[in-house]
């Protein structure tokens, strides 16, 4: 339900398992194209945190939230995350995708720096055949305090265009901003920019240098190998045409130095596939997935590739993986293409302390999952029981579906207790229109259609007659 998994690959085989939370937890929903880092939190119970902001919700609305996602408990290959949701003050920015954040450090004190992205268009410029039209948002360098959740908004004479799916580097107290779409003038612009941060005891101070040598890129994969020496893998240099050049990219000081490394031997389905995705695992590794072909009778699924990066080379070992996940969308006609990390990594290989890695699969943590947000009371009248619950829905697997209701800050319900049919729930979860429950579409309607008044009838005037006038 959240949409946080634990990934493991052994033996060529890959396995994905929800991830538990805590039950003071606050929910974190499935979030498509969020930003994400992690931090290191004060505390010595939090030594790791996640830094989770932005991103599409399951309505396919934009969230302006922050969430602030560490480790609370691990014992025998189960891991419990705390999940809280940091509420902000100041210039807060806006609603967005496609973004970037990264945790500068400076004077012995850190800060969050969100740039970038995409939003939905002004509500006033919103129609039915535009309601989810996007637009670059504002070039403005947003400084977040994840202690006491203070935002502050820059605005730089270098940065000119807003940018999305770019790439971002941070160390110490310097973000370096590298390519990016820029949706207004649809090109990938050869960018390279260094953004200093400076923390004294006053107000911050933020400066921006525009740097030659840059790259025209979107959406690349940014995996490290070094403490020094960082490698661009994959992304998009037109539209539909994948990058398939890697960079390496080496830091000295305040000098970045960016050159072109030695080609992987891509696999001919990688060759050939017009989009492909993934995200750094951590290690000098990245993962790579393509859609599968999807001529055939079934669904097709995805293969994913794992490609292994060397200090000076990039290793030709490219293992093939495959899931059970299918999609039912020709990738040929996804019309208007749009740049896309259809999955990210928060966590390298070794964040988790510990050699104790999840290369086992425990049937007995399945009742751990009673603390997610499956197992719920939706409504008054649910009666969805883990203990006695059996797919009602062909679609279903081994959890009951849900159905998002837009009705104030939004809650799921269960598609079931909402008496829904399938080509109903279907049609809901395919389109991009609010849903309401049961128990609010009342007052969903009354919102939206007021109520008619009928016209006052009034009654004709009667002349006055005086007493004993007689007339």
């Amino acid at each position: 339900p959240t949409g946080v998994f634990h990934f493991d690959i052994k033996h060529n085989h890959l396995k994905l398992k929800p991830a538990v939370f805590s039950k003071d937890s606050c929910y974190l929903p499935p979030l498509r194209y969020p930003a994400t880092c992690t931090f290191k939190g004060g505390l010595e119970s939090e030594k790791q945190q996640y830094i989770i902001h932005g991103g599409k919700t399951p309505n396919n609305e934009l969230s302006d939230k922050i969430y602030v996602m560490s480790v609370v408990c691990k014992n025998n290959k189960k891991v419990t995350f705390r999940c809280t949701e940091k509420d902000l003050v100041g210039d807060v920015p806006e609603a967005r995708y496609g973004h970037s954040i990264d945790v500068v450090y400076s004077r012995g004190k850190s800060m969050g720096v969100v740039f970038g992205g995409r939003s939905y268009i002004p509500s006033a410029q919103r129609t039915t055949e535009k309601w989810n039209s996007v637009a670059d948002c504002l070039p403005h360098i947003f400084l977040v305090d994840f202690e006491f959740g203070c935002s502050t908004s820059y605005i730089l004479p270098e940065l000119q265009d807003g940018l999305s799916f770019h790439v971002s580097i941070a160390r110490n107290d310097t973000i370096y901003i590298l390519g990016g779409h820029s949706l207004a003038n649809n090109i990938r612009p050869a960018n390279l920019y260094r953004i200093r941060v400076d923390l004294p005891l006053g107000s911050p101070a933020v400066n921006c240098t525009v740097l030659p040598g840059g790259i025209s890129v979107s959406s690349a994969i940014l995996t490290q190998t070094n403490s020094d020496e960082f490698v661009i893998v994959g992304g998009y240099q037109l539209e539909n045409q994948k990058r398939m050049v890697c960079n390496i990219i080496s830091l000295e000081g305040n000098k970045i130095e960016i050159r072109e490394m030695e080609t992987p031997d891509w696999t001919p389905d990688i060759k050939h596939s017009k989009i492909w995705f993934g995200s750094n695992m951590g290690n000098g590794s990245v993962f790579l997935g393509i859609p599968g072909d999807n001529k055939q009778a079934v669904s097709e699924t995805f293969y994913f590739y794992m490609l292994k990066c060397a200090e000076d080379d990039v290793n030709e070992d490219q293992k093939t993986f495959t899931n059970s996940q299918t999609s039912t969308e020709d990738p040929g006609d996804s019309t208007p293409f749009e740049d896309s990390e259809e999955f990210c990594f928060s966590a390298e290989a070794n964040s988790f302390d510990g050699d104790d890695e999840f290369d086992t699969y425990n049937e007995d943590d399945e009742e751990d999952e009673s603390v997610t947000g499956y197992w719920i009371t939706c409504c008054s009248t649910c009666d969805v029981d883990i203990n006695t619950w059996v797919p009602f829905y062909s679609t279903e697997l081994n959890k009951p579906a849900m159905i998002y209701c837009s009705h104030g800050d939004g809650h799921w319900v269960h598609a079931q207790c909402m008496d829904l049919a399938e080509r109903t729930l279907i049609q809901l979860s395919e389109g991009s229109s609010k849903y309401y429950c049961n128990e609010h579409v009342k007052i969903a309607r009354a919102l939206q259609t007021p109520k008619r008044v009928l016209p006052l009838k009034k009654p004709p005037l009667k002349p006055l007659h005086k007493k004993g006038s007689g007339k």
